[in-house]
């Protein structure tokens, strides 16, 4: 009888606490046999050494009422739970110990449904739920970051378009900020936080994954027996467009595959605020090193012409690089169109991959650039959108790199299958533009 009773309480009242949680009306007083069938649902309770669901304890409750009763001479239709002071002060009532046991296990349930029900009216990762503490700008061109709150203050940076800050505090409808090296207020009408910072960082921000293995095999499906779509080199930076158990789906050349967690890192990429020292610090280097590229670009054309005007490869005659202008490196560059593309290869004739292209052309010109996509997203100066772009300027993609040519094309070192080619500057989603002259 003792066993029974106490059986009869503990899962019941767990189970009370535990659908109250939900958001069902379980009162004590309730059968429980009226909740669950018109709930639909069948909790599994687990205790050291087996796991039994709520729906066969409570036909097991009945069944002990009922033969209870009988040894009794009572006559019951159905478990009646009481309050848990008046299972304890029955007869046979629970002894102290396994009340406590039971007491404390029933908190212990009701602490953890609590943070399962928040969990789930979140549906936040831990990322996400960081994201509320950012401000995100929505403006056009940028915001100004004042050193007090106040449009009379001092401008001490600018927060650009979908650039984001820390959030700090709320003042009379600014909000203070600290990103990058800049600490300051920017106006709250101009920027998102909060709920409304999670939807947007989406948008602002640039999921990466960045390759930690010396060459890594983009597959066609999640599974290392899967074919290979493409091969990527160490420490160039994909754009991921999809996260799975143990894969991410990324953008390369060849098109959407997929790659192991195991050979990539994980990151958001936001642009933050720039310092009014900091912009004109990187104008003047920008203007310096565009300055030097032409200077270095003009050298290298005037020895090349005193000493030849052309040069023959495989039956093909290229014409030697001349002036020191991007439309320069432009019409040198498309002079390689349908020669082959090579991984890791870097001769504008005998084959190229797409890094080992662009700094190929270059290095024609005397300017020095790095083999790997991700590093030329760094080089020269920033040109804001294909609009403002250049014949010359290096348009930058998720593990890809090409020349822009003009009237809205690039020409590039693209696959093992087509080779060099010419494409439309907008074939895939560009990440950034650089200008080196």
């Amino acid at each position: 009888m003792k066993n029974r009773c106490v059986k009869i309480a503990a899962c019941t009242m767990a189970a009370a606490l535990s659908f109250t949680s939900m958001g069902l009306d379980v009162c004590a007083e309730n059968n429980v046999a009226s909740v669950l069938p018109s709930s639909g649902i069948d909790y599994s309770l687990q205790s050291e050494d087996k796991s039994t669901s709520l729906s066969s304890l409570q036909e097991d409750a009945d069944k002990a009422a009922a033969l209870d009763a009988e040894e009794n001479g009572m006559s019951v239709g159905s478990v009646q739970v009481g309050s848990f002071a008046e299972i304890a002060s029955t007869e046979d009532k629970v002894s102290t110990a396994h009340t406590k046991k039971i007491e404390d296990t029933i908190v212990f349930s009701k602490g953890y449904t609590e943070d399962l029900k928040k969990a789930a009216n979140t549906g936040l990762s831990d990322e996400e739920e960081s994201f509320k503490d950012l401000v995100i700008a929505k403006v056009n061109d940028y915001v100004n970051v004042r050193d007090i709150p106040s449009e009379e203050g001092n401008i001490v940076g600018k927060l650009y378009n979908k650039s984001v800050g820390n959030f700090i505090e709320e003042t009379d409808g600014w909000y203070k900020i600290s990103s990058g090296s800049v600490e300051g207020y920017v106006k709250a009408e101009f920027c998102v936080t909060g709920d409304d910072a999670v939807d947007y960082a989406k948008e602002a921000g640039t999921r990466i994954a960045t390759v930690t293995t010396t060459t890594l095999k983009v597959r066609e499906q999640p599974d290392l027996e899967a074919a290979v779509l493409g091969l990527v080199p160490i420490e160039d930076e994909l754009i991921v467009t999809e996260e799975l158990d143990g894969w991410v789906k990324v953008n390369i050349e060849e098109g959407d595959g997929y790659v192991s967690m195991d050979y990539v890192t994980l990151s958001t990429e936001f642009v933050k605020a720039e310092s009014i020292a900091e912009e004109e610090a990187r104008l003047a280097k920008e203007e310096a090193s565009r300055k030097a590229a032409k200077e270095a670009a003009s050298k290298k054309a005037a020895q090349q012409s005193s000493s030849s005007g052309s040069e023959t490869s495989g039956g093909k005659t290229y014409a030697s690089p001349t002036g020191s202008t991007g439309a320069d490196v432009a019409n040198f560059a498309v002079q390689f169109v349908g020669n082959p593309y090579v991984y890791g290869g870097t001769s504008l004739t005998n084959g190229a991959d797409c890094s080992g292209f662009v700094m190929s052309v270059y290095n024609n010109f005397g300017v020095s650039l790095p083999h790997s996509s991700a590093a030329d997203r760094s080089v020269g100066a920033t040109v804001n959108g294909i609009e403002n772009a250049q014949p010359g300027d290096i348009i930058c993609y998720s593990g890809h790199v090409g020349i822009y040519v003009g009237n809205g094309q690039i020409v590039h070192a693209s696959t093992s299958k087509t080779g060099i080619i010419v494409s439309s500057a907008t074939y895939r989603s560009i990440l950034s533009i650089r200008r080196i002259f």
